[in-house]
């Protein structure tokens, strides 16, 4: 099915959450919960990607992602707030869910960003315990990589099957959470848009937020979410927003046909569409009429 709740279609539905790919179906369940027993939608987006984080087969979040070029997995993810207040992680390791320790750095820290192992020396104070993250079956694909050498890579999923969330509780606060592995076999170091407040993520409270999937670094050259956000207080619907973010994209980065960059928006009238370059992105979304999984609008060909 395609974007629903394009202009001029009020969704009147609250609470509701939308979810990046197909395995935002069971993050947002966990997340549905929470909203529907009258809960914060920041207690939902942590609830609905700490399942994501959690399912080892999920290849490139969390446990079970896919390791760097050294054979380690590093983790970053961000969460934000309606108010604003955000928290973030980048390059942690042996810690399952970054997107807690995220909030813990928003609740707990005067700062946004934690990296490396001053992240996982943070964590570890309070109370995260380290794990191996590294299952034996991305370990495999590690060794086959190795191998083989430098190879194609799927591009709607070994390098991009991030799960961004975004959700809209009773009482009308909308939260967001970002959380991955990051790109298979990416350089030792190295970090996306994931936890980066604008690229990977953004939340208004008086607007909407955006989240966002792909290859990183093109969402962190045009800060992707937060211009979403922007056209959307300038009247835009959210897929127009997103939309309009990806042909900034496509207008000011040759490469960008190469990638996959994918942007779901939802505003504060539970109004949510998607929009990306290459066909193939989906996201999840679930209120009261149920759960739907969607196939977003691509600029690069018909959606499947």
């Amino acid at each position: 099915m395609l974007n629903p709740h394009k202009a001029g279609t009020p969704a009147k539905t609250t609470p509701v959450v939308v979810s990046t790919w197909d395995h935002g179906l069971a993050a947002n369940q966990a997340a549905w919960k929470v909203l529907t027993d009258g809960g914060y939608s920041l207690d939902a987006v942590e609830a609905g990607v700490r399942v994501t984080e959690a399912d080892p087969e999920v290849r490139t979040v969390g446990l079970g992602g896919y390791p760097d070029a050294s054979g380690e997995v590093t983790l970053d993810a961000c969460i934000m707030t309606e108010a604003m207040d955000c928290g973030s992680v980048a390059f942690l390791r042996d810690i399952k869910h970054p997107i807690s320790v995220a909030r813990a750095v928003m609740e707990h820290t005067p700062h946004v960003m934690l990296v490396g192992s001053g992240a996982q020396e943070f964590a570890l104070s309070r109370g995260f315990s380290k794990e191996n993250l590294l299952t034996a079956e991305s370990y495999a694909d590690w060794q086959r990589w190795r191998a083989q050498g430098e190879r194609p890579k799927d591009i709607n999923i070994e390098n991009h099957d991030t799960i961004g969330m975004l959700a809209l509780d009773n009482a009308g606060r909308l939260c967001g959470a970002c959380t991955t592995s990051g790109a298979a076999y990416k350089l030792h170091g190295r970090v996306g848009d994931s936890p980066i407040i604008g690229a990977g993520l953004y939340v208004d409270g008086a607007v909407g937020g955006a989240v966002a999937t792909g290859m990183g670094e093109l969402m962190m050259k045009t800060l992707g979410c937060f211009l979403v956000v922007e056209l959307m207080r300038q009247g835009a619907s959210p897929g127009q927003a997103c939309k309009g973010a990806v042909l900034r994209i496509a207008e000011k980065l040759g490469d960008y046909a190469a990638f996959q960059v994918g942007f779901v928006a939802l505003n504060c009238q539970g109004e949510s569409a998607a929009y990306c370059i290459q066909p193939g992105f989906s996201y999840a979304r679930q209120d009261q009429r149920g759960a739907v999984l969607y196939q977003s609008e691509a600029l690069l060909g018909e959606a499947i």
